[in-house]
């Protein structure tokens, strides 16, 4: 098979194409023939040894895919040879093959190409159980999203929405805000030029967000959290712009607010059933045409730097695939 390769943590630019043994499936495993494969800011991270999780090397980064089950391991009762999945795995998922448990693939849906479904399991996971099961998100709530544009933030938008929310789209750019409100967005924030607290209370009529999804951290963070409503939810979900934000507690006192984790691949692998129950649900909306996942840049295995360079320079709006076609 063919893998890309970390053999040191750092750039992912030190990345290499080899050719790998084919993958066997053990008991409770399946073996999937990659069709595509979603690239997140977490991949990055964990190539450059920053991550939670710091494999051993060398290793495959990656970590979804879509593609068609080609080989069944001991035992396995829920898919067969021929399903057309969505896969999560920790590591592993920048090559032609790959092994999983059967019970961390769903079915893709027919509604969904490989490229949409390869992006589709980490931001849309991540952000469905980010509204669902951490901010308990009610229908006529507002929902602020920071880095609207990117993979996270455009999913978060389509959920919220479709679960009855109303969004406000924060972004850097205009281009972004715009690519924001097309995938749903009902209002929006530049907070380069405009000051994210004042205009959230401005938006609000002084009430603030009930839920604020911030993926990218920094200097923003406060702000936002300064524009919470009462009893309100602040996601914590990562921290693509660099610095980990230092919280003054006292606003979550002064609001009775919530600041809450959300690590979506530590509750899925704790929870599989319930996570399996989330995408049912997600894929049911797809299906209804609630919303589309939306993929913006697709790239070939070989053209990987391209991919990565787009999400560490933060150019990228809404998903980047890399195909294995």
């Amino acid at each position: 098979m063919k893998a890309l390769v970390c053999s040191d943590f750092g750039s992912t630019q030190d990345l290499t194409l080899e050719q790998r043994e084919d993958l066997e499936p053990g008991a409770g495993e399946v073996l999937i023939d990659v069709k595509a494969a979603g690239v997140n800011f977490p991949d990055i991270l964990t190539v450059e040894g920053k991550y939670q999780f710091k494999p051993e090397l060398p290793f495959i980064p990656g970590t979804e895919v879509s593609g068609v089950v080609t080989k069944l391991g001991k035992g396995v009762a829920t898919r067969k040879v021929g399903d057309e999945v969505v896969g999560m795995v920790q590591i592993g998922g920048f090559a032609s093959q790959v092994v999983t448990s059967e019970y961390t693939t769903f079915p893709k849906g027919s509604s969904m190409s490989y490229e949409q479904a390869a992006g589709f399991a980490v931001t849309y996971g991540t952000s469905y159980y980010a509204l669902k099961q951490r901010a308990q998100l009610q229908p006529g709530e507002t929902v602020l999203v920071l880095g609207a544009a990117g993979g996270v933030g455009i999913a978060t938008i389509q959920i919220a929405k479709a679960m009855g929310a109303t969004v406000i789209a924060a972004a850097s750019t205009e281009e972004k805000l715009d690519f924001a409100c097309e995938a749903g967005a009902d209002l929006r924030i530049n907070y380069s030029t405009e000051n994210l607290k004042e205009k959230v209370k401005e938006l609000t009529k002084g009430k603030g967000a009930d839920v604020v999804y911030d993926p990218v951290g920094g200097d923003f963070s406060e702000q936002a959290f300064r524009a919470i409503a009462w009893d309100g939810r602040f996601l914590v979900i990562g921290f693509a712009s660099g610095p980990i934000p230092k919280m003054p507690l006292n606003l979550a006192l002064l609001k009775s607010a919530s600041l809450v984790g959300v690590f979506w691949g530590a509750w899925s692998a704790r929870d599989p059933l319930s996570s399996q129950q989330n995408f049912k649900e997600l894929v049911a909306m797809i299906d209804e045409g609630k919303f589309t996942p939306l993929v913006t840049e697709v790239y070939s295995l070989d053209d990987h730097g391209s991919a990565f360079g787009s999400i560490a320079e933060r150019r990228a709006k809404g998903k980047v695939i890399l195909s294995m076609d």
